[in-house]
């Protein structure tokens, strides 16, 4: 005897049990893993350009804040543990990898997300990946350009006659830490976007909230920032306040446009009485079984049924 194994109909809706639910977060999870693990192979030997690439703003520091080699004056990073350089190298790789990989394993993430959303909802697909990625780099862009300013005022404020000797692993950590928060940042306002899509965030919840979240943001900005000077802070706060305004806009436009289309559905739905019904105006006699099924057993009826 064949057993048939059906597979489960998948709900348009996107609802699933939480046994499901948790498995699908499990192989999103597996995917992104394996697509950061691929691409930091590939940030493994890219990662002399890399590492040049993130030298740069500390070179640009004047010499008298920073310790010069004395062979040549090279703004040189120094290590001292055996094992710093192959987990500098490592660290530099998988975040390299990150990066590489990011519009893949955003898809997943957002994978994740669409099942909850309506199906006219999902269509955003491409243009949550691309804004995601754009803003992600617009983010680690500007940390970049400010990173050198970032790194004077706080290898001056030691004072004359001292100079930073860093060691590799912690000017990455702390390159890396402030490119990804400022990349990071930049995703807020697309999230609180995703929000209202879900119906989680209303645009008039947003709106009440604007000044609270204003203040928040620059409070998140003084504490996210790995320096504490006042100029990285107003650089990643202004800009992610004029992200939530327009998350807040594209709210607003989008909660008026579900509003008229629910109120067109409920009009529909509620005829006027005074407005006439479709009716068939030549009634149609309703069989019974047993009419049925006398007019099979016939001669008469099964030519009749076979002609039809």
């Amino acid at each position: 005897m064949a057993v048939r194994l059906r597979r489960r109909a998948k709900d348009p809706e996107g609802r699933m049990p939480v046994l499901d639910h948790l498995r699908e977060l499990r192989r999103r999870l597996i995917i992104v893993v394996v697509l950061i693990a691929l691409g930091a192979v590939l940030g493994w030997y890219l990662y002399p350009h890399t590492l040049e690439f993130l030298r740069h703003p500390y070179c640009e520091v004047p010499a008298k804040y920073r310790f010069t080699s004395a062979i040549g004056g090279k703004c040189d990073l120094y290590y001292h543990g055996v094992l710093d350089g192959f987990t500098t190298r490592l660290k530099v790789s998988v975040i390299s990898g990150a990066v590489f990989t990011g519009p893949l394993w955003l898809y997943q993430i957002w994978a994740f997300i669409t099942p909850g959303l309506r199906r006219n909802e999902r269509r955003y697909t491409i243009m949550f990946i691309v804004t995601s990625t754009l803003l992600f780099a617009g983010g680690v862009a500007l940390a970049y350009v400010v990173l050198s300013k970032g790194l004077r005022f706080l290898l001056s404020s030691a004072g004359s006659g001292t100079q930073a000797q860093l060691t590799v692993s912690d000017y990455i950590s702390f390159v890396v830490l402030l490119l990804v928060v400022f990349g990071a940042a930049f995703e807020v306002p697309l999230l609180v976007a995703l929000a209202n899509l879900a119906g989680v965030l209303s645009a008039r919840v947003l709106k009440k909230s604007q000044r609270l979240a204003i203040f928040l943001i620059f409070v998140f900005a003084a504490v996210a920032t790995p320096s504490t000077d006042p100029f990285t802070m107003c650089a990643m706060a202004i800009p992610m306040v004029v992200l939530f305004e327009a998350a807040v806009l594209f709210a607003v436009v989008h909660d008026r446009r579900k509003a008229r289309r629910q109120a067109a559905e409920r009009a529909e739905e509620h005829l006027d009485d005074d407005v006439a019904s479709q009716v068939d105006p030549l009634p149609v006699r309703l069989e019974s079984r047993g009419d049925a099924a006398a007019r099979a057993d016939s001669p008469v009826g099964s030519a009749w049924s076979d002609s039809t």
